[in-house]
């Protein structure tokens, strides 16, 4: 029985002795084999890859004599670096007892990963893409794990996960790249990003809760296309399309702003268009305009989207037309743009038309004049109805018969001097009577 025991007991010893000589003595997580990291300040154990757990080995640097660790230490086939530093980084090498090259190891200095800077946008109501960056530099070499939910509320104030709510991968595309892409969203569904940074010093995470109605930002309008208007030398045309990323259909739309200015001239003149076309009314006439658009949701969802690349065009220099050209919608004819029947003035196209820039809409300065009129209206009313509340006393007084002793109250007798005329004393009522 005895015996047994022992021959098992020996068959125990010599399974976990190959599997222990068989097993790596230096865990590797992952990176370049050979190379091991570390924090500045913090202390670093180097183990020797070619021998067997426990087995005593000597340390060098690499291109040094100096022992730095003997087999007496008492730590096995590690190495223990205490407050690593700078100088401490390079290749270490250690040896058996006999002289015997064990292995070389690599010591790399550098941070744990902090939480990532990370930031989601949709280019349209279906997908949406996330991208970010490392709030510190580790210098280590970096992973980023992806994946999303969509936050489902069961309760008041208990939010559960469920099978059909995730969490999903969020793919990397391409693989690696800081950015990845969540296909088939609900716009109004609200999801939860997470994106982990991890290193060989330890994992970070950020969580951030996305909308498809806050993060949406088209891309910016394609094709844009700036034209003169022949014998119309203030206007331009311009014309664009939606981004080829923007799926077009009926429920969701685009509006549009377009900005344009002289190519001299720094500050833009901003007007948002019903289409996907506008025709500028008050450009100056000889000059090139730089002209650029942007898209937004129509419902104001999001934000606007970038300017599009700038397009120059220039107004028609050529003889004035009486007629519009097909196919084009004008607006209402710009304050101070020259008569169709009065011949334009021979000016240096630098100095033409040198006073501001008109840029008020047509409809306002109708709204002006309408107001103005108006107010001449009240005006107008107002004055007749106090001239004819002021004529009215006068001609009553005119018309009726005048009011007996009119001056008798006025001059009083004794005041009367004793040799006035008869006709004096006539005028006196109460004189009559008595």
């Amino acid at each position: 029985m005895s015996s047994s025991c022992s021959g098992l007991s020996r068959v125990l010893v010599a399974v976990v002795t190959a599997l222990l000589s068989a097993s790596s003595p230096c865990p590797q997580a992952w990176g370049p084999p050979g190379v091991q990291y570390g924090q500045p300040g913090k202390p670093v154990i180097l183990c020797c890859p070619g021998v067997t757990f426990g087995t005593p080995v000597s340390w060098f640097r690499d291109g040094e004599s100096r022992l730095l660790q003997g087999p007496d230490s008492g730590l096995g086939h590690e190495l223990l670096l205490t407050q690593v530093d700078s100088a401490d980084e390079g290749t270490y090498i250690c040896r058996t007892p006999d002289g015997a090259l064990g292995g070389m190891v690599t010591l790399q200095l550098g941070y744990p990963p902090a939480r990532p800077v990370v930031s989601c946008q949709a280019t349209d109501y279906e997908n949406f893409s996330c991208t970010w960056s490392p709030s510190q530099v580790s210098g280590l070499p970096t992973r980023y794990l992806t994946s999303y939910r969509k936050k489902t509320i069961s309760g008041v104030d208990d939010q559960r996960m469920s099978s059909s709510s995730g969490p999903w991968p969020c793919p990397q595309d391409p693989l690696g790249a800081a950015r990845c892409v969540v296909h088939g969203a609900e716009f109004w569904s609200q999801y939860r990003i997470n994106v982990t940074e991890v290193n060989p010093l330890g994992a970070s995470t950020r969580l951030l809760d996305v909308s498809l109605q806050t993060i949406l930002r088209p891309d910016p309008p394609q094709g844009l296309r700036v034209e003169s208007v022949p014998g119309y030398p203030r206007r331009l045309h311009a014309s664009w399309t939606y981004p080829a990323s923007w799926p077009r259909q009926p429920h969701f739309l685009l509006k549009f702003r377009l900005q344009y200015r002289p190519v001299q001239h720094a500050t833009w003149s901003t007007v948002e268009p019903t289409g996907l076309e506008e025709v500028i009314t008050d450009a100056v006439a000889g000059l090139p305009h730089a002209v650029r658009v942007s898209a937004r949701d129509f419902l104001d969802a999001g934000t606007w989207s970038a300017w599009s690349p700038e397009v120059w065009g220039t107004p028609s220099t050529g003889p004035l037309t009486k007629e519009i050209p097909s196919g084009t919608q004008l607006h209402t004819k710009a304050e101070g743009e020259p008569q169709v029947d009065s011949p334009a003035p021979s000016r240096s196209p630098l100095k033409q038309d040198p006073r501001p820039l008109d840029h008020r809409d047509p409809l306002e300065r109708v709204a002006v004049l309408v107001s103005l009129g108006i107010f001449s209206l009240l005006g107008l009313a107002v004055g007749a109805l106090v001239l004819a509340l002021w004529l009215r006393p006068r001609r009553s007084g005119k018309d009726g018969p005048p009011k007996p002793g009119f001056l008798a109250p006025m001059i009083p007798v004794d005041k009367l001097p004793a040799c006035s005329p008869w006709w004096a004393w006539r005028n006196i009522p109460s004189l009559h009577q008595s």
